[in-house]
């Protein structure tokens, strides 16, 4: 796979690229909100050098072709809204696994859909895959409502796959497909 670190997408509202140490606090805020961390395969985070390090970490693996973290940045103010990443990537077989979140001061927007819409497109286009899967937590009512909207199927239940602290949740795994994709694109899904 190429190197990642000079993706740059954008949409109506959003810009979507790689994050840099300068966004670590604002990413930090995000990921330490313990609701938006509700349904999330880890507990709130805790400190700062907990973002700087995924971070450095990200643009390494990026710049290696290993995997995709973008942050979702409004085009207005420049403020980090959430992350849409592609990971688990597997070349031979054309598939990655799709993760996103948006701070809690943004949901009910449509800011997920419009960001991570257009990261699909970016995936199933210029990247060439051909399968992507999301795996969420069941209860998460409004990431699954997400997913069908974007075109994604359930395919599974994985009964109590996580332990986040001492609470035991089950995967629901979802899978879209390229030639589902076409022609719906963020606009029109």
């Amino acid at each position: 796979m190429p190197p990642f670190p000079q993706i740059r997408l954008q949409t109506p509202r959003l810009l979507l690229r790689p994050l840099q140490p300068t966004d670590a606090p604002a990413l930090w805020a995000i990921y330490a909100d313990a609701e938006f961390m509700r349904y999330w395969s880890s507990p709130p985070w805790t400190s700062l050098a907990q973002a700087q390090r995924l971070i450095e970490g990200d643009l390494k693996e990026m710049a290696a072709g290993e995997h995709v973290r973008l942050g979702l940045f409004l085009r207005t103010t420049q403020a980090l809204v959430g992350t849409g990443s592609l990971f688990h990537l597997h070349h031979a077989c054309r598939r990655a696994e799709l993760g996103y979140g948006i701070a809690r001061p943004h949901w009910r927007r449509g800011l997920m859909h419009e960001g991570v819409g257009a990261l699909i497109d970016w995936a199933f286009g210029p990247l060439g895959l051909h399968r992507l899967e999301a795996d969420i937590d069941p209860r998460n009512l409004a990431s699954a409502a997400s997913l069908r909207k974007l075109g994604f199927v359930q395919e599974g239940l994985l009964r109590e796959r996580w332990i986040v602290g001492s609470e035991v949740s089950d995967s629901a795994l979802y899978g879209l497909l390229a030639r589902e994709w076409a022609g719906r694109g963020p606009g029109t899904a």
